[in-house]
């Protein structure tokens, strides 16, 4: 299946999609930036042919361009509106998280997209490293026995240049802070794997150490889910002087597992009352040395979603499941702001709230 491809927003990320479209060998057919630069220097880096339109105004390229799938990586608070637009044009999307910074406009995208039969992606990649898919085997065999507690540690650095780079950073408008930015792809993963369903979050959030953003560079939470088990979490940008580490845990009454490197794409520990495999054997066959945070599952995503289009079925990180990760994340906001737990589910918050 030949698929028409482009892509809305040619910033930071955006080299990890094209990279994706062209191993999953997708025609890609346009690029779109405010700033035609971005997109010319990302068709000149690909050596993308020059048919390859670009494009300053997405409103233009639906238009003018039959689109089967849209990449959306602008700055977060206007994925929704673009999504929705897209989905008007009956154009498939992989959205860069977070999925939305409303609950409404996810919420709309979920309804919008069913309603037409077309596939949603949440961008949250790190699903498809070896090192989870392993570990999600593992809780799906119930190897763990009862989970107890999972833990998601994601200690990092993001410095003054960093968000001089992109105005846009670290506002209510169009991003939010530490959780919502950096965090997000790990509150999702402890989420899934803990049994997907919260009863109750209570969360603290501070900026301890950047004074030019409006959120936070610091937030904790402890999340109850409704199986019993714990979560916590903790999220910052402040660790001096550069990133330190991104680690999963999942502790249960028949076995441990840690999952950390750059983007948990190692397993670390890897113990079971069952002994049905060799830990060392594991801990190597899911070895993954990714050259930065964003890891080796952008291509791995393209390849379900493009799988999706063409089996009709949802893709295995769903639109619904980008709303989870994004739920989560304001509840901790929500719980901060009332210094009190919220109980989940919950309906039309937005970063907004929060400014």
């Amino acid at each position: 299946m030949l698929l028409n491809y482009a892509i809305i927003g040619c910033g930071r990320i955006s080299v990890n999609h094209i990279a994706a479209a062209v191993e999953n060998k997708l025609k890609i057919v346009a690029l779109c930036d405010l700033e035609a630069s971005k997109a010319e220097k990302i068709k000149k880096d690909f050596n993308l042919p020059e048919p390859v339109k670009v494009y300053t105004d997405y409103h233009e390229m639906l238009k003018n361009e039959r689109l089967d799938l849209i990449a959306i990586a602008t700055e977060s608070g206007i994925h929704g509106e673009i999504a929705l637009k897209c989905l008007d044009y009956e154009a498939n999307l992989i959205i860069e998280k977070p999925i939305a910074l409303s609950l409404d406009e996810a919420d709309a995208i979920i309804e919008k997209s069913r309603g037409l039969n077309l596939k949603v992606s949440a961008c949250h990649q790190n699903r498809f490293n070896k090192s989870i898919q392993e570990i999600r085997k593992a809780v799906d065999a119930k190897r763990f026995g009862r989970l107890f507690h999972g833990t998601a540690h994601i200690r990092w650095c993001r410095d003054e240049s960093y968000y001089k780079q992109a105005p846009w950073r670290g506002t209510f408008e169009q991003d939010g802070g530490a959780l919502m930015n950096q965090c997000i792809h790990n509150i999702d993963l402890l989420r899934w794997m803990m049994g997907d369903e919260i009863d109750t979050v209570y969360g603290l959030t501070d900026n301890f150490n950047h004074p030019y953003i409006e959120a936070e560079d610091l937030g904790v939470a402890v999340v109850r889910f409704k199986n019993g088990a714990m979560g916590i979490i903790e999220g910052t940008t402040n660790v001096f002087p550069s990133n330190l580490e991104e680690t999963l845990y999942l502790f249960g009454e028949k076995g441990t597992i840690k999952a950390g490197g750059k983007s948990v794409n190692l397993i670390e520990e890897w113990r079971f009352a069952d002994g049905l495999d060799d830990a060392q054997a594991v801990m190597r066959s899911c070895m993954e040395n990714p050259p930065d945070v964003y890891g080796f599952g952008h291509s791995r995503l393209y390849l379900d979603v493009i799988n999706a289009i063409a089996e009709d079925r949802e893709p295995y990180v769903s639109a619904l499941e980008g709303r989870k990760a994004l739920e989560l994340v304001l509840a901790i906001y929500e719980s901060s702001k009332r210094g009190m737990p919220v109980k989940l589910p919950l309906q039309h918050l937005k970063t907004m709230d929060y400014k």
